[in-house]
């Protein structure tokens, strides 16, 4: 990938990014969880974003390995203003622009003679991680999508995080610290890889509850002519009037949604009083 900037010429003075806070970061990349249609996937990289020093936009850097251990690095700028500006390499891009759509996501479009270069999505999501979707054309004209995930780098890696140059050519001194800080990454990634399981598993158990309580909320604000039982199957349908209530008649001895607008779904209530979601055959 070519270096490239825009000229700070075009950049608005007094301009401010608020909803840039959550992606102001350096950022690594989870090798495992991404996909790609084009290029061949680096074995690892950090994509940084920062403020300018002047503050007048945003500063986005990219530094990958690849997997013969070649190191690469890449920048841009672009006002978050959703207009477009002139890229300053004509062989990349004739403009550029980018905005904020809110405090988690945000896009980045390339256009050269009028036709899509790339375009870059990238997302907050609820676990933390960054999801990044690239779209754009390949050497043939053909539409690629390439997904990426990054969480916040908590580790070094073994190569420099300037954005001029192409190519990183290590010394020998160099290679030596390549290899020591190559094998404190590997170590360090699979101890970060573990609590990350750990949080996707608590993020996936927390849905599950959040889940449970709005249907408990929504069960509970509904009509009960008796008393429910724990470990009980109970079937929740919409009347006609919006409201709902609870019965322990299925929409299959109903017949359907017998004198309801809608069945809803079947509930079992729980030791802590909390009502789960079922299949109507449990």
């Amino acid at each position: 990938m070519p270096n490239f900037v825009i000229p700070q010429t075009i950049l608005k003075p007094g301009m401010t990014f608020p909803k840039a806070y959550n992606f102001l970061y350096s950022w690594q990349l989870i090798p495992e969880k991404c996909d790609y249609q084009q290029g061949v996937p680096p074995r690892s990289s950090i994509y940084k974003m920062e403020k300018t020093a002047d503050e007048l936009a945003i500063m986005i850097s990219l530094t990958w390995l690849t997997h013969d251990n070649q190191s690469y690095k890449t920048a841009y700028q672009f006002v978050p203003d959703g207009q477009e500006h002139p890229f300053e390499h004509a062989e990349v891009a004739d403009t550029i622009r980018g905005d904020f759509s809110g405090s988690h996501s945000f896009e980045v479009v390339a256009m050269k003679a009028g036709k899509l270069v790339w375009d870059i999505l990238k997302e907050i999501q609820p676990n933390g991680y960054m999801k990044l979707t690239q779209q754009g054309l390949n050497e043939a004209g053909e539409p690629y999508t390439n997904i990426q995930y990054y969480h916040k780098q908590l580790s070094v890696l073994p190569y420099a995080s300037s954005v001029s140059g192409a190519v990183i050519k290590p010394t020998e001194e160099g290679m030596i610290k390549h290899k020591a800080l190559l094998a404190m990454e590997e170590q360090t990634n699979m101890q970060l890889d573990q609590i990350r399981k750990q949080i996707e598993l608590l993020a996936i158990q927390a849905h599950a509850i959040q889940k449970r309580k709005e249907l408990s909320l929504m069960i509970y604000e509904a009509a009960l002519r008796f008393k429910p039982n724990i470990g009980q199957v109970y079937h929740l349908y919409e009347k006609h009037d919006d409201t709902y209530m609870l019965s322990l008649v299925s929409p299959d001895e109903w017949g359907g949604a017998g004198p309801f607008k809608q069945y809803v779904s079947s509930v079992k209530l729980l030791a802590d009083h909390t009502w789960v979601e079922i299949s109507k055959d449990q």
